[in-house]
């Protein structure tokens, strides 16, 4: 990757347990090169986007898979208008229905990825969101 690191934070929203996928994304952007915060489990909107602003981040990735994207995505990305991070993208993965991608797309939600995108594929999204080509 040309030039410093981009640090995405990856965050577990809501009560959702199943991190396998999150942990796997974090290593493997870690592994190409960007610097990833991971944060853990059942986190809540305020805890995402407070972690966000506190990590100085350039992008934020959520993983859930609980189906309470609808009312904490949103909420999240609200947070970090509050706080003056507008700029930063917000990516979805997990499983998100087709039926509920428009909404979180007008949300705020710059891109959704779901099962099956391969770690290159998300960097290379990340890379041409951010401004940079590797």
């Amino acid at each position: 990757m040309n030039g410093p690191p981009f640090r995405i934070l990856v965050a577990k929203l809501g009560l959702d347990g199943h991190d396998r996928g999150a942990k796997v994304i974090a290593r493997g952007l870690r592994d190409r090169g960007f610097e990833v915060i991971y944060t853990g489990i059942r986190q809540t909107p305020a805890m995402v986007a407070r972690a966000a602003l506190q990590e100085d981040v350039d992008l934020l990735a959520i993983s859930i898979l609980s189906g309470a994207h609808n009312t904490l995505v949103p909420r999240v990305i609200n947070l970090l208008r509050e706080q003056g991070q507008a700029d930063v993208p917000v990516l979805l993965g997990g499983i998100i229905p087709e039926v509920d991608r428009p909404a979180m797309r007008a949300a705020g939600v710059a891109e959704i990825f779901g099962p099956g995108t391969t770690i290159g594929e998300t960097a290379d999204w990340i890379l041409a969101a951010l401004g940079r080509d590797e």
